[in-house]
């Protein structure tokens, strides 16, 4: 039975969400198909994210993009987002849309008086929750996307297949194999052999490469281009020292993780790979085999949530289910860890 996505979604629990959409038919709507080429595309959605993600309170740690369908880890700055001003929020919010009139009034500097200003605020205070919202973020991604492709196709009806999947990411254990899940896509579907290869990927970003077809005009709309995000910083880059929001891992670690699971995945030989693994593996409590496993079935053996058999439990308590899918192999993959 479907769930309402705000059972889904529960800052309260983590701020870390794993998010997929696919095309239609997972058809290659995105990509290279017989007679046509939309490869173009995936440039429009990597742009679109940095956009949106300028603007919302939500900063993204890994994305894929596919032929068919695209991943992006996001996490919800709600700190920020608290933080914010009336004016920032509404500078925020109408990068993408006009707003109210009475709104517009308030922002040509026109005369409001008390009652007036008290109907500004509820607006705002709305806008505020949408700004850490990842149902309006990728609402705001998938319609203009969809809209950006009917119009080059002189088609109408559906770019997507549906709502988006969501998983909740519970510890930065569930985070990191996720981010590499996501990074790796790529090298699973054949369509890359090394991450530096990996077209449309945060991890190629991170290496400072860009594709060539990343470099050309994005198409014209009606969003501010002049800044776009920059993905999440990692603990320990020279950039951003040890701040909370930072992803709580070093970047070379996770470069060098990924690059091995990489390997792994892509020979399928367990007993060839070097026994020197990664050192965030071992601090992080990871058996090499369920590191594996995990990072090659993130989407098959978990539902909406990954982590701790504990962190499972209250979130099945508040959603009043009985259990989640992916509860099992939770218990097996953190066996030995201790609840954090």
């Amino acid at each position: 039975m479907t769930q309402p996505r705000k059972q889904l979604i529960s800052l309260n629990d983590t701020p870390y969400y794993h998010c997929v959409s696919r095309c239609v038919r997972r058809a290659f709507l995105c990509g290279p198909g017989k007679g046509y080429n939309f490869e173009h595309r995936r440039s429009w959605i990597t742009q679109r994210l940095k956009q949106l993600a300028s603007m919302f309170c939500i900063d993204i740690a890994a994305y894929a993009v596919m032929s068919n369908h695209y991943h992006v880890v996001f996490r919800v700055n709600k700190e920020l987002c608290d933080n914010l001003s009336r004016d920032q929020v509404i500078d925020r919010w109408r990068l993408l849309f006009k707003g109210p009139v009475i709104v517009q009034r308030y922002c040509a500097g026109q005369f409001l008086d008390a009652e007036e200003l008290k109907v500004v605020d509820e607006v705002v205070d709305d806008w505020r929750e949408r700004l850490c919202s990842i149902s309006w973020f990728m609402r705001c991604l998938n319609e203009h996307l969809a809209r950006l492709a009917n119009a080059e196709d002189n088609c109408k009806g559906r770019f997507w297949e549906g709502r988006f999947k969501s998983q909740a990411l519970l510890d930065e254990k569930a985070v990191l194999s996720c981010m590499a899940y996501v990074d790796l896509n790529p090298i699973r579907a054949n369509m890359a052999k090394t991450p530096e290869t990996s077209d449309y990927t945060s991890i190629q970003e991170r290496l400072d490469i860009i594709p060539n077809s990343a470099k050309s005009k994005p198409a014209e709309d009606n969003t501010d281009t002049r800044n776009l995000a920059e993905l999440m910083a990692f603990s320990g880059n020279q950039k951003a020292d040890d701040k909370p929001e930072n992803l709580p891992f070093l970047l070379t670690d996770y470069l060098e993780l990924v690059d091995w699971t990489g390997r792994a995945i892509r020979n399928d030989k367990r007993g060839h790979i070097s026994e020197a693994l990664p050192p965030i593996l071992t601090r992080l409590g990871f058996d090499q085999k369920d590191w594996l496993h995990t990072c090659c079935h993130i989407e098959k053996h978990f539902g909406r949530a990954i982590g701790p058999v504990a962190k499972l439990q209250t979130l099945c308590d508040k959603a009043r289910l009985k259990w989640l899918h992916g509860s099992r192999r939770c218990r097996e993959l953190y066996n030995n860890l201790a609840v954090t």
